[in-house]
């Protein structure tokens, strides 16, 4: 696996090494000893996956303490823009984001640290997409930043009035109003 470096520190794109011939591909989407060796030592505890149609945006979504998560994400069928957001207080990224396009066919995977807020947006007509976390998901952890916050500046490629949001995911407060539980040291 190739690991690339982002604009933020910590947060990392992945690409496997596909082998493809007359009857399709392979590739391993996991190996924890590379992971160990290559990005850093992580414990995965829980799997999870949704299918999404064209437009559908979930998230900025992150886990308050102590039950916070880092996530390795990616897009079996279809495609997404997938969204980091640095949300550590004193971090001379915060409020910055690295987005990446996760496809069936790139095989990429993005790797989203603990005290980053995450979210996706649906490109193709429906997307399958798969993400290993670090730990439980805690429903009363739960929170998010507005994935419309406009003084984010990220560009979704979904037009505005294509947009499917969650009710949840609609009442998320912006940035400028955000109290954030990180610090630099999130871990």
């Amino acid at each position: 696996m190739e690991v690339i470096k982002t604009a933020i520190e910590g947060v990392l794109i992945i690409e496997p090494r596909v082998f493809k011939d007359a009857r399709g591909y392979f590739f391993e989407s996991f190996s924890e000893r590379e992971f160990f060796e290559k990005v850093r030592p992580i414990h995965f505890v829980q799997d999870n996956e949704s299918m999404s149609s064209y437009g559908v945006m979930r998230g900025l979504h992150f886990q308050r303490p102590p039950f916070t998560q880092s996530k390795l994400v990616r897009c079996v069928r279809g495609a997404v823009l997938d969204v980091a957001v640095d949300i550590r207080k004193g971090s001379p990224t915060y409020g910055q984001h690295v987005a990446v396009e996760l496809t069936e066919d790139n095989h990429r995977q993005f790797f989203v640290p603990r005290g980053f807020a995450h979210g996706f947006s649906v490109l193709s007509e429906t997307a399958v997409f798969q993400y290993k976390c670090d730990n439980f998901y805690a429903p009363e952890a739960d929170d998010g930043i507005s994935i419309l916050d406009v003084i984010l500046g990220i560009d979704w490629r979904i037009p505005v009035e294509k947009a499917i949001l969650s009710e949840k995911d609609t009442r998320h407060v912006c940035l400028k109003d955000f109290d954030s539980p990180f610090d630099i040291n999130v871990d």
